[in-house]
């Protein structure tokens, strides 16, 4: 028998990346479930700001194409709260990332404190970031 995906959890970069290219295989079952789940109208996924940083500096970099201009994805996103809600990065996330400097990369820092401040699961294949921060990860 199979995990529940859970209902509510934040997303990792290389998560949404391999979401929005398709690549489903690359995903971890537990990963592809909640994934799955949010495009079926029965999960939702938080997005950090951060998380949009690092998609925008792919699609600069040429290592990534959304097929849309990117401030159309972002307004999709956040005109569709029922599935996607775009977590802004503010005081209370950066005091929380203070703490974590056990993960060296600044991003994901930042991605893990937004998890925690949420006191929700992260989709991450590393997990030892949610372990630092001390949330669940999902793979």
């Amino acid at each position: 028998m199979g995990t529940v995906a859970p209902r509510h959890a934040v997303l990792d970069t290389h998560t949404l990346l391999w979401w929005l290219a398709g690549r489903m295989r690359s995903l971890g079952r537990s990963a592809a479930r909640f994934v799955a789940s949010v495009d079926g109208g029965d999960a939702v996924a938080h997005v950090p700001a951060v998380v949009l940083v690092e998609l925008s500096e792919a699609i600069q970099r040429g290592v990534f194409s959304l097929g849309e201009p990117f401030d159309v994805f972002v307004q999709r996103l956040e005109n569709t709260p029922s599935r996607y809600r775009v977590v802004p990065l503010d005081a209370a996330v950066v005091a929380r990332a203070h703490t974590l400097f056990e993960i060296p990369e600044r991003g994901d820092r930042l991605i893990a404190a937004t998890a925690r401040q949420l006191s929700l699961p992260l989709i991450t294949r590393d997990a030892e970031i949610a372990r630092v921060c001390g949330v669940s990860a999902i793979w």
